[in-house]
This record gives structure tokens, C-alpha cells and sequence, in this order.
């Protein structure tokens, strides 16, 4: 009866499932193992959101400058780091979340939120010869470099400065603030991202 129980349980977990009277034991596990397939294939399609930090000269491109595009939104283009932009061709996701660093200026820190809403393409800067990221390797065949779209969502009442960053021992482990970091795009943990929002 105990087994009988659990699998009832079980069964109960998919939507609609439903055992008629006297079905044996046997009989049950075969409906519960048919209904779990189902349910995989419902949730197969299914991936979880990452964060991110994604690293700004605000006199070039501002979180500001980002909401008064059309739609707040706008490539992100110029990457021309490998690992940077290995994260962003393979890594990055729609619905992704972005926090918005201003770096290279009086101080530095994270202005607020985007995300991601269109996923890796080609970087056209890379071959227009009047670019500052012109890259004359590049081509229609191989890209070489990649960007996504982000759009704006929020900008926190105050910049969070590096240098609150750095005294948190909660974000000991940030990849922003291991020594000789300079990448441009980095992951960042759900722990550390929680950590942040705490902050501001």
C-alpha cells in the first residue's frame, strides 16, 4: 500500500493524470513512467535565465543613452575581445538580464538593468572601413565578431560604485573584481546578482 501511495503521488504531480479503480501496481508505474515523458517533453525546450555585466564609457554610450533609443534599445557592438565575445555568440540568451557598467570615468560602478532581446549576429562595424571597429579580417563569410541586442529596464536611483563592489565580502569571487580582469562582458552569479539588487 505504501508504494500504491507514493505512485498516486507521483502520478499526481502531472496535470489531468488520473488512475482508474483496481488498476494494479503495475499498472500504475506504467502510467506514471508515460505521464513523466510527457511532462519532459512539455519542459524539454526550457533554459534558465543568466546575468550578466556588460562595461560602458558613459561619455561614448550611456545607460541613459541606451532609453532614449527608439524603443530603449540598441546593439551592442565593438567587442573585439575573444573570450567576450565567445561569451556573447554562445552564451548569451534572450530574456537575459544585464547589469550596466560605466567604466573608464570619475567612478566607475554599475548604473542598472537591461537585457537581453535579441541574440548574437554578426557586427557589421567590423567591416565598415569608417568604424573605429573596423576589422579588416572580417567578411560577409566569416563575421568574426558578433553583438546582441539589449534593452533598457531600469536605472538604479544611485550608481553602485566599484568601490562599494570591492567591499562587499559577498562578491569576494566576482569576476568583476579579480585582479587584472578587463573584459568587457562577464557572467555573473544568481547569488551575486541578488547581492547587488540588495545594495542599491
Amino acid at each position: 500500500m505504501i508504494q500504491y501511495g507514493l505512485l498516486i503521488v507521483l502520478a499526481g504531480l502531472g496535470e489531468g493524470f488520473s488512475v482508474a479503480h483496481g488498476t494494479t501496481a503495475e499498472g500504475v508505474w506504467r502510467q506514471v513512467m508515460a505521464n513523466v515523458k510527457i511532462q519532459c517533453s512539455v519542459y524539454k525546450g526550457i533554459t534558465t535565465m543568466a546575468y550578466w555585466l556588460m562595461k560602458s564609457e558613459p561619455d561614448t554610450f550611456s545607460l541613459d543613452d541606451l532609453r532614449s533609443r527608439p524603443d530603449s534599445t540598441e546593439h551592442w557592438d565593438g567587442v573585439r575581445n575573444y573570450q567576450a565575445r565567445n561569451m556573447m555568440r554562445d552564451q548569451m540568451k534572450r530574456g537575459d538580464k544585464v547589469f550596466f557598467y560605466h567604466s573608464s570615468c570619475p567612478v566607475p560602478g554599475i548604473a542598472g538593468i537591461a537585457k537581453v532581446v535579441r541574440e548574437a549576429y554578426p557586427d557589421g562595424s567590423a567591416q565598415n572601413p569608417e568604424s573605429r571597429y573596423y576589422d579588416p579580417k572580417a567578411s560577409a563569410e566569416n563575421p568574426r565578431w558578433f553583438m546582441v541586442d539589449v534593452k533598457f529596464e531600469r536605472k538604479f536611483e544611485r550608481l553602485l560604485p566599484l568601490s562599494e563592489l570591492k567591499a562587499e565580502p559577498a562578491l569576494a569571487e566576482m569576476t568583476l573584481l579579480k585582479k587584472g580582469n578587463r573584459l568587457s562582458i562577464m557572467p555573473v552569479s544568481e547569488d551575486e546578482w541578488q547581492q547587488i539588487l540588495s545594495m542599491v
